[in-house]
């Protein structure tokens, strides 16, 4: 069974889409020829919606997975099973509010990573809040922390408030080999198995690999503060980001 057409991937702004059923699992959830839903992977939750066919009840999907079975195949998580099958048209519509916010906290964390240049150790967007106050951090191997929720507010601040287009530019594996400096994370590597990777670049600010959904331009970020500084270990720092 081929791999999934990931339509977030070239157009992160994809609303609603076509699509055809492939199968449905053994649980009742869906894989389709082609998605918008974006999979649960690099700290970003998976996308939820509506698949809707016509003349069937709506199939609501609560998440979406990659597939441990097939690679490149992604589940499609219902709430309830559904009415359809295998061969089934469908229409796809993206819950685009909650995506939108978990764009502007993950360009914002890129940003985040921007301001303090140390290895990331860890990341995640909105762990365990209501979608309405979706967050995002970032842990750092740091030992002293010389700076404040403040200060770090206000740099953060004064990158957003210069508009900077993001773009994304593919390149092979053994070109993200040759350039490991490319590569924040420690514990996360970039998706690979393609044989190409993905970067994303916020002009003049940051070129690193990323699978995740991004925004257009820094200034939707719009207003955020840097909510709370942790200490997770002698030299692990976390960040908290929330959107005002």
């Amino acid at each position: 069974m081929p791999a999934t057409i990931t339509l977030f991937r070239n157009d992160a702004y994809l609303k609603q889409a076509k699509a055809t059923v492939v199968a449905v699992t053994e649980e009742g959830d869906l894989v389709l020829d082609q998605t918008l839903f974006y999979p649960m992977g690099g700290g970003q939750p998976g996308d939820r919606g509506v698949i809707r066919c016509a003349g069937k009840r709506d199939a609501v999907v609560i998440d979406s997975r990659n597939s441990k079975q097939v690679s490149g195949q992604i589940i499609h998580k219902l709430e309830g099973g559904s009415e359809l099958v295998a061969g089934d048209s469908v229409e796809l519509l993206l819950d685009w509010e909650v995506r939108y916010r978990r764009m502007r906290v993950h360009t914002a964390l890129h940003l985040l990573s921007v301001a303090l240049p140390f290895p990331v150790t860890g990341g995640a967007i909105g762990e365990c809040l209501t979608d309405a106050k979706i967050d995002g951090r970032l842990d750092f191997d740091i030992a002293e922390v010389a700076f404040t929720k403040e200060s770090l507010t206000q740099q953060l601040q004064a990158m957003i408030d210069k508009p900077a287009t993001v773009t994304t530019q593919w390149i092979t594996d053994a070109e993200l080999d040759a350039q490991p400096e490319l590569v924040k994370t420690m514990s996360v590597q970039p998706p690979r198995g393609a044989g190409k990777v993905r970067l994303v670049n916020i002009d003049g600010l940051d070129l690193q690999p990323c699978g995740g959904t991004h925004l257009a331009n820094i200034a939707e970020i719009g207003q955020l503060r840097v909510s709370k500084i942790e200490n997770k270990g002698k030299i692990n720092r976390r960040v908290r980001i929330a959107l005002d």
